[in-house]
């Protein structure tokens, strides 16, 4: 597959990869909304393997621009949205809506670069409002697969259990066994009254410094030939 990404700019990195792996264990199938879809990472390998029909959205229209030069470059259709997602006005109702949403806290040192800041830093996507939003487009027993800074955790279940979609499944991502985890993804799904189950860690470094295993296979499942370039 090829993927083009901006020259300078936010670039997509082993988190999407992580999170793609996440949701494919699911079988994804119907309908799918990428929010803040970036370069199409994501949703374009899903599409690679699995029979959905694609939206995307990103506020950003020369991210958007990539993500839609993608789909055409590798033959897939995609409907796309230029906007903030919180604003996002639409009839249809999706089966999965997934994200690598901005979730770094905007009290630590921001980048002064524009796109990075947007696509990094969470008060760009409240979490809260993006729970909500997720809320009115899913379908009744609609999934919502996403990740996030572990640390924020409890925010995350909180406001997922208020506005009424269930918690199903959660990973940890560590970037050894003796760190501590960075990374969380979480499914949830509207109308489960499931308990969740705590799956266990996904360990990306062993001892030596070295890929693991099971990463290593799925960087190379993936084989994502890159090219960074304007256009």
């Amino acid at each position: 597959m090829f993927l083009y990404q901006p020259i300078s700019g936010y670039c997509y990195n082993s988190d999407s990869i992580f999170l793609y792996d996440f949701i494919s264990s699911f079988n994804p199938k119907g309908s799918l909304l990428d929010v803040g879809c970036g370069v199409g990472i994501i949703s374009l390998l899903l599409n690679h393997d699995f029979n959905i029909e694609t939206s995307i959205i990103d506020k950003q229209e020369v991210m958007l621009n990539y993500a839609i030069h993608n789909y055409r470059l590798n033959q897939y259709d995609i409907k796309s949205h230029l906007g903030d997602f919180t604003q996002f006005s639409t009839q249809e109702k999706f089966d999965y809506i997934v994200s690598n949403p901005p979730f770094y806290d905007p009290r630590v040192q921001q980048s002064e670069n524009t796109h990075l800041n947007i696509a990094r830093y969470s008060h760009h996507l409240p979490i809260e409002d993006f729970v909500k939003k997720v809320k009115k487009l899913l379908k009744p027993r609609g999934y919502f697969i996403f990740c996030y800074d572990a640390k924020q955790v409890d925010l995350l279940l909180h406001f997922l259990q208020k506005h009424g979609i269930t918690p199903e499944k959660m990973q940890f991502v560590h970037a050894k066994l003796d760190k501590e985890s960075k990374l969380v993804m979480i499914s949830a799904r509207m109308g489960s009254k499931a308990m969740m189950k705590i799956l266990p860690p996904l360990v990306v470094f062993d001892d030596t410094n070295k890929y693991r295993k099971n990463v290593q296979d799925l960087f190379d499942r993936v084989n994502i030939y890159s090219i960074k370039g304007d256009f």
